[in-house]
């Protein structure tokens, strides 16, 4: 029998997630950690929505402000949004292609424990001394002037974390190259499995300016370095072109996994092809290309110059076309379309218009002459957020909803999930549509508070009803998944009934093994040929055989619990005697989990054909 449908107790379950190198139950632990930090972002956010309600209003200080503004927009970019995304690409990409796993299960593991340390890190200057301080942006004359340690774990922490994002990243990319079943070409790749292919070719090219960056600011901070200190020879200007390199990049990191989900919900609920695949699949890649060409558009009042405000000028109007021409391949794949209005379809629907919002204001900013009026005032904020809630956060809501069934075996219920759609949208306009206008009127952006007769009140407060709505939608959809958890119906493979694509092929919850056998792949829409044609299961392209599986490991965890005790330690090497020996006690515990990784001769274990022949007549039974 697989080690799959052998019982555990709530401490075998715990250690098994803690040491698996099983991409799907690694996409769970992405899952839960990204939503934990949401939960958290979503609590920041409403604490600044909540300040900003009234005028003069003495909710929270100006410093504690400055501190829930700081980790609101940082949790939500690096600690929620990344990692649900990439809970999504674990649960997704590796049996969209055929494949049986990630090309390196180990470091996928790795991956995530970097992630959830480095987020553990930086959430814990709450309790330590204060948190930072300086905008998620962390702009080097504020953040190098910034009194305590809240910087610090900024750096720190996003190192940590960073370094695990550029490990999955990595992953990704060989895993989609060499691991494709037999006749999934890169013309027959769901459109998911493409935009998380350039979304890992854009981490491998754009962390490494982070990763820079984040080091010259750690060296400046603890070690006395005067990179970004302009009275000792420094720059800090030097600091925004290192951060928008890898920030604009970071954008479209999230949305083309984003835009790659509703690629797969709007075919699948309009029971017809994605409309234009190839064009998609060029207009993904431009986007990729073409998002390494427009950093400097958040730099237009920095004095770059007009030769340079122009060039960065065109090409973020350039980058405008590509995403046009998703826009309107989705709105002909719904036209003619057979289309059922699910929870996922409908956030699929609501996106269209939302992120085309978004886009339209993000044009306007590209006008080098405007952005100097939009320029840090809330209708970035609000441009930003039509970006980001109205693209990726719908994606990852939709999708989330759409292969929870896949990952779980269970079906969220679905009025509970049209509840928190309907919620959500309105309070998402409510909340940000209202903030352009404030934008326009003058209200400047990361301010602590506003005075009263200046014509914002009203705006305020409607924002920040909203932003209430937005918070019920969240719970309903807390007990949605806690009900569909204790008492849900479990589903079958293809619990939506028109599934297209390899995932909806096999059983839901899938095996461990993925793929008793590697599928055959006969065209785009690989699984919806196999039905067309009559067959209930896809044609296998190898003989039924013994399955080579990786053994779980406990390294991972090791590896990043030492460079967070190195963090720590590194991090009061100013303030304590001890600083840098716990530093050093870190690095030796890590650089130690690498050697025993390299030492130990592991060579997995197998799961025989005679056992995949019992979990079949299992799940028959």
């Amino acid at each position: 029998m697989s080690t799959l449908s052998q019982k555990k107790g709530v401490g075998g379950t715990i250690w098994d997630f803690m040491t698996t190198v099983d991409h799907k139950k690694i996409a769970i632990l992405y899952l839960i950690a990204g939503g934990i930090f949401f939960l958290v972002g979503g609590v920041e956010a409403l604490f600044i929505r909540i300040q900003l309600a009234i005028p003069s209003n003495d909710f929270v200080s100006a410093g504690t402000y400055n501190e829930i503004l700081t980790m609101h927009g940082t949790t939500m970019i690096f600690l929620a949004a990344m990692p649900l995304l990439f809970a999504m690409m674990n649960a997704v990409v590796p049996l969209q292609i055929g494949a049986r796993d990630v090309a390196f299960p180990f470091l996928n593991l790795l991956g995530f424990w970097l992630f959830a340390f480095g987020g553990l890190f930086l959430n814990l200057s709450w309790f330590l001394g204060g948190a930072p301080d300086a905008g998620w942006t962390s702009y080097a004359s504020l953040s190098i002037a910034s009194p305590g340690h809240g910087i610090d774990f900024y750096a720190i922490g996003l190192q940590i974390s960073g370094a695990g994002t550029l490990i999955s990243g990595i992953n990704f990319l060989v895993t989609i190259i060499n691991m494709r079943a037999p006749g999934m070409t890169y013309m027959r790749m769901p459109l998911f499995t493409w935009t998380t292919f350039v979304a890992s070719a854009l981490i491998l090219f754009a962390f490494p300016a982070l990763t820079v960056g984040l080091f010259l600011m750690i060296f400046d901070r603890l070690f006395g370095g005067n990179f970004f200190d302009a009275t000792m020879g420094g720059n800090t200007i030097i600091w925004e072109h290192l951060f928008w390199i890898f920030g604009h990049p970071e954008v479209y990191i999230l949305i083309l996994p984003a835009f790659g989900v509703f690629s797969e919900i709007l075919p699948t609920f309009s029971r017809k092809r994605l409309f234009g695949y190839s064009s998609m699949v060029f207009a993904t890649v431009l986007i990729g290309f073409l998002g390494f060409m427009v950093w400097a558009h958040h730099m237009f009042t920095t004095g770059l110059g007009p030769i340079a405000n122009a060039i960065f000028a065109v090409a973020t109007m350039a980058i405008a076309v590509p995403t046009g021409i998703k826009i309107f391949n989705w709105l002909f794949t719904l036209w003619g379309g057979s289309i059922e209005f699910t929870s996922p379809m409908l956030y699929a629907v609501a996106f269209i218009p939302s992120f085309v919002i978004g886009g339209v204001t993000g044009v306007m900013a590209a006008v080098a002459p405007a952005d100097y009026q939009f320029q840090d005032s809330y209708f970035i904020v609000a441009h930003f957020h039509y970006v980001i809630v109205g693209g990726v956060v719908y994606a990852i809501l939709a999708g989330v909803t759409y292969w929870w069934p896949k990952m779980f075996g269970k079906m969220l219920d679905e009025k509970l999930s049209k509840a928190t759609f309907w919620l959500f949208l309105i309070g998402f306009h409510l909340t940000f549509f209202i903030q352009h206008f404030l934008g326009l009127m003058g209200m400047p952006r990361r301010v602590w508070t506003f005075l009263p007769n200046q014509g914002l009140d009203l705006g305020n407060a409607i924002s920040s009803s909203g932003a209430a709505f937005m918070a019920v939608a969240t719970l309903i959809l807390l007990i949605n998944i806690i009900k569909t958890t204790a008492k849900g119906q479990k589903v079958g493979g293809d619990p939506w009934g028109d599934g297209r694509t390899l995932e909806w092929a096999i059983s839901s919850p899938p095996p461990e093994y993925n793929f008793k056998q590697t599928p055959l792949v006969r065209g785009l829409d690989a699984y919806w040929i196999e039905k067309m044609a009559g067959n209930k299961e896809m044609t296998p392209a190898e003989p039924l055989g013994d399955i080579h599986m990786p053994n779980s490991s406990f390294i991972p965890f090791m590896i990043s619990l030492g460079m967070f005790i190195a963090g720590i330690g590194f991090l009061y090497r100013n303030d304590h005697a001890w600083g840098d020996i716990v530093g050093i006690i870190g690095m030796v515990v890590m650089f130690l989990s690498m050697f025993f990784r390299s030492w130990i001769d592991d060579h997995g274990f197998h799961i025989h054909k005679e056992d995949l022949v019992d979990d079949d007549k299992e799940a028959k039974m």
